[in-house]
């Protein structure tokens, strides 16, 4: 038999046939279970909103009028950065962490306090693809390529907060932004059916199943109960519904990345925001790319505006749980989710916008590599300066502020 013949009688066997020995029966693409895994992620992000809105109950059943005196050691700025890296570096995930705060808002924690908590969600995220770099340091260049991959995400997030955080500080942009752009969406962002919200009516189901949970507490304890309940569904929730999603995507993600990051910075930027806003993860999408980094799939280059991208898209779960939120401080709650979209837009355009400071992340991430292919205890500093003993030694220089 021929090449030819082989191949004809393949191609015939993918048609039920027996042609020369060869017995094949027909394969369908469709998957199963597709309308399944939907139908579960919307169940997900239902879970999602009633946890959110649990933590803002819960909040407010515990410290009644004290939200003010209980989150006095956060009233510093560089405190509260701490407390999002930190945070985000131990749960891996600024998805959970900024809905955390999104319902912590609701609760009444102060717009001052919770911005720089969404800034070091954003630096504490990054840890997961620099530990997936930690893969590939025994293999010399390979290590070097993932090693900077991982690493430009963390400078990147480090130089926004270095430049946006002191401008925060001193004249509020951020929050007057966000401020205006919730001004300028009006009511057109949550419906209403008299004085009762819509998601209020959609969630109000899963609250009392909340509220039934722990309603053999006494106040006090009923609303920590709550808090940590729902804080441990979020957990729960963005896991799952980040699973679900790669089992759902990940084939077509990885055939997105392949053909759009190549073809310039503003497409590497919008395929990494879509593919963080599908699969609901900053930190899957970022170590994503390490690997693909390493075996020189795409270079430093192509890896940056992805990442940019990676942290845009991952702003959609806060606004989300935003939308969970009722009551008089709904708007509150909707603003620190509008922070953190526009701190990272804000990031790109003033980095990556402007040409003396748009390589800066790259360099850094590149000597870092350099230096971390040369011996592991460069690599072993950083991730213990950058994610356990600087934000230490923040918060003693915290002290004299």
């Amino acid at each position: 038999m021929t090449n030819m013949d082989s191949m004809n009688g393949a191609v015939d066997g993918a048609s039920g046939k027996a042609v020369d020995g060869v017995v094949a029966c027909d394969v369908k693409v469709e998957k199963p279970g597709h309308w399944t895994a939907w139908l579960l992620v919307l169940g997900l992000v239902y879970v999602l909103l009633v946890a959110v809105g649990a933590i803002g109950d819960g909040f407010k059943l515990a410290t009644k009028e004290n939200a003010a005196q209980l989150f006095a050691f956060a009233k510093n700025p560089l405190v509260g950065l701490i407390i999002g890296t930190v945070a985000t570096a131990l749960i891996q995930s600024s998805s959970t962490v900024s809905s955390i705060i999104v319902g912590l808002v609701a609760g009444g924690l102060p717009l001052s306090v919770a911005i720089p908590m969404v800034m070091g969600a954003n630096i504490g995220t990054s840890l997961t693809s620099t530990l997936v770099s930690l893969g590939s340091i025994r293999h010399g260049e390979e290590f070097r390529r993932a090693f900077a991959a991982a690493t430009v995400h963390d400078m990147f997030n480090l130089l926004a907060v270095m430049i946006l955080l002191p401008l925060e500080v001193v004249w509020h942009p951020l929050e007057w932004l966000s401020g205006l752009l919730l001004g300028g969406m009006g009511a057109g962002w949550t419906v209403s059916v008299g004085e009762t919200g819509v998601m209020e009516i959609l969630l109000s189901p899963g609250m009392a199943v909340m509220h039934g949970i722990t309603a053999w507490l006494p106040e006090l304890w009923q609303g920590v109960a709550m808090a940590a309940l729902g804080g441990a569904l979020i957990l729960l929730v963005v896991a799952a519904i980040g699973r679900v999603m790669r089992q759902v995507l990940v084939g077509r993600a990885k055939r997105a990345l392949h053909g759009a990051i190549g073809r310039g910075p503003i497409t590497g930027i919008f395929t990494g925001a879509v593919i963080t806003m599908l699969v609901q993860s900053s930190s899957t999408t970022t170590a994503l790319m390490v690997p693909m980094a390493a075996s020189g799939i795409f270079s430093l280059a192509q890896v940056y505006p992805f990442v940019l991208g990676a942290n845009v898209g991952t702003t959609i779960t806060a606004l989300l749980a935003a939308t969970a939120v009722t009551g008089p401080l709904a708007a509150l709650a909707m603003q620190i989710a509008l922070v953190h979209l526009l701190f990272n837009v804000l990031g790109i355009v003033i980095i990556f916008g402007l040409p003396f400071l748009r390589n800066l992340p790259v360099r850094a991430a590149e000597a870092l590599a350099e230096w971390g292919q040369r011996s592991s205890w460069y690599v072993g500093g950083y991730i213990l300066g950058v994610f356990f003993v600087g934000p230490l030694a923040l918060i003693r220089l915290s002290t004299f502020f």
